[in-house]
């Protein structure tokens, strides 16, 4: 790997850490913090200073923060594409794998024209349908067996003026075909599964006995967390063939964020004053 390539695996690193921060600890108190707290969080997270501020200006250029002088100082402000952002993210992020859900056999399935030359406009609506737990088997082709995210579709298809490109259809299986192999032509579940026991042997009896320790974990295993909703589909049971490790590593997730979030939201509170007495 090439010096250029190292720093931009760092920056990118610097820039999702930044997000998790952002959700978590900014967007409830009322999506403003001063450059200090951010680069005191971060460093705390292993991030140096020069890659914490390049991560804030790169998120700003991207449209998601705002900043005002204060003096010397400056404050960041979440801007409304940057609030919506991150309010989606917590919802999908606590919202996912929360328990077990019925399934009425219906599928949704899309089919979507856009063409190789509008790679970014094909890599948005790749991004956005797999947030919402859609897979691929074949190209131009999605697929989810929940027909409830209809509303879902039907709103990036509007936001990405997709209308004229795109069909789509819900109702359940014809019985041709194997499920199963639509199932590992969509979704890589072997490499999920693997990912979520990682993810449990990772952060199972993992303890905080600071307060700076807390908001370290907190931030580290939220920023593992938020992979699977883009990786897990969540399959109903009766599409899963064997015991799922999905809900075990939830439970490790929500257990372990819940013990450690009064303390992190403490320590936050602590670098945020010490940051805006600091002439």
């Amino acid at each position: 790997m090439t010096q250029g390539e190292t720093r931009d695996r760092a920056s990118a690193g610097a820039r999702s850490l930044l997000l998790t921060v952002l959700g978590e600890f900014v967007l409830p108190r009322g999506g403003e913090v001063w450059t200090g707290t951010l680069v005191t969080a971060l460093g705390a997270l292993g991030v140096e200073e020069k890659s914490a501020r390049q991560a804030l200006s790169r998120t700003a250029a991207e449209g998601l923060l705002g900043s005002a002088r204060h003096g010397r100082r400056v404050r960041w402000s979440l801007t409304p594409a940057g609030d919506r952002l991150l309010r989606e993210g917590t919802e999908r992020i606590y919202g996912f794998m929360r328990g077990p859900h019925d399934w009425d056999g219906r599928w949704l399935v899309l089919t979507a024209g856009v063409p190789e030359s509008q790679r970014r406009l094909r890599h948005r609506l790749r991004t956005r349908l797999t947030w919402l737990g859609l897979g691929s088997p074949s190209p131009g082709l999605w697929v989810i067996p929940d027909a409830s995210k209809e509303a879902a579709v039907r709103e990036v298809v509007r936001e990405l003026d997709l209308g004229d490109r795109v069909f789509a259809w819900t109702g359940p299986s014809a019985g041709i075909g194997d499920p199963a192999r639509l199932i590992t032509a969509a979704w890589d579940l072997a490499d999920v599964e693997k990912r979520y026991l990682a993810f449990i042997e990772r952060f199972a009896g993992v303890t905080a006995a600071t307060g700076r320790e807390a908001f370290v974990n907190q931030v580290r295993i939220v920023q593992e967390w938020r992979r699977f909703p883009f990786l897990d589909p969540d399959l109903p049971a009766e599409l899963l063939e064997h015991d799922w490790p999905g809900p075990r590593a939830a439970a490790v997730f929500h257990d372990l964020r819940n013990r450690w979030h009064r303390r992190a939201q403490a320590e936050w509170d602590t670098m945020d004053g010490e940051a805006g007495a600091r002439p």
